[in-house]
């Protein structure tokens, strides 16, 4: 009961701009500005692509961050940080830098017929740079989380590093798992700073948000707000919930 008086003033102001959006929106004439499903479908659609990516080159690397003893671990953790340093606006333009047209990488990928300059492509490739960052830190500190005597033991009765992995090691960090992954998604869903930058189009939710704001007003802003939380929730509410259920296992398993 302590704890939930002093969460109190947490909630109470996380909560207040949310309580102002009820009382400010528009319900007699709640509207969608034209494009808005657009946006919406180009933003669950595309973030679908991206987080399995994300999950995919995330789970390796901090896999290694929270076993390895190397002297590059510190680089490799720098690595990691600096994008999440990096101003979304600044690391939209190094992205457009590297690999727009005339960059480095980007000329290189031209040769292929490879392009990353506004099409769907571009705009994976900006969600996963700003989110992935923020799942490798939550992966990591939960393979932390996982008892080295649990992994040796394992190791003991013969299970390869496969099994290990698959059978002991994920399953046991699959709560702060989860909640990376709640973070990527909230991550890839929101960015906006990265996007608006590298790939205007095709326009995702947040940059549909700032359209609405300079092309219709305030108003039409609420309402596409609506449909995102509607639409977007729903995913890390599943994880968090799976977290709960993992919880609740391993208590029963410990009675």
């Amino acid at each position: 009961m302590i704890s939930l008086w002093l969460a109190i003033p947490a909630l109470a102001l996380l909560a207040i701009p949310f309580i102002t959006l009820v009382s400010v929106t528009p319900w007699r004439g709640f509207h969608l500005a034209y494009g808005d499903w657009h946006s919406v479908s180009i933003s669950l659609g595309l973030s679908a692509v991206s987080i399995p990516i994300i999950v995919v080159l995330g789970i390796p690397l901090a896999l290694w961050m929270s076993r390895s003893q190397s002297r590059w671990r510190p680089w490799v953790e720098v690595a990691v940080m600096v994008p999440l340093l990096t101003p979304p606006l600044a690391m939209g333009i190094l992205l457009v830098s590297a690999f727009g047209p005339y960059g480095t990488v980007g000329e290189n990928l031209s040769r292929l017929g490879i392009s990353l300059t506004n099409n769907a492509g571009a705009f994976v490739l900006a969600q996963v740079y700003g989110a992935l960052p923020y799942f490798v830190m939550s992966a990591r500190a939960a393979f932390e989380g996982v008892p080295a005597d649990v992994e040796e033991a394992g190791k003991t009765l013969g299970a390869s590093r496969w099994q290990i992995l698959t059978r002991l090691t994920l399953p046991i960090a699959s709560r702060g798992l989860a909640t990376g992954l709640a973070i990527a998604w909230v991550r890839v869903i929101g960015e906006f700073g990265i996007v608006m930058v590298f790939c205007y189009f095709p326009q995702g939710i947040p940059v549909k948000l700032f359209i609405n704001l300079q092309n219709d007003g305030v108003d039409s802003v609420y309402s596409l707000l609506w449909i995102l939380l509607i639409t977007t929730l729903p995913f890390p509410l599943w994880c968090f919930s799976r977290m709960g259920n993992r919880k609740k296992g391993n208590m029963t398993l410990a009675e």
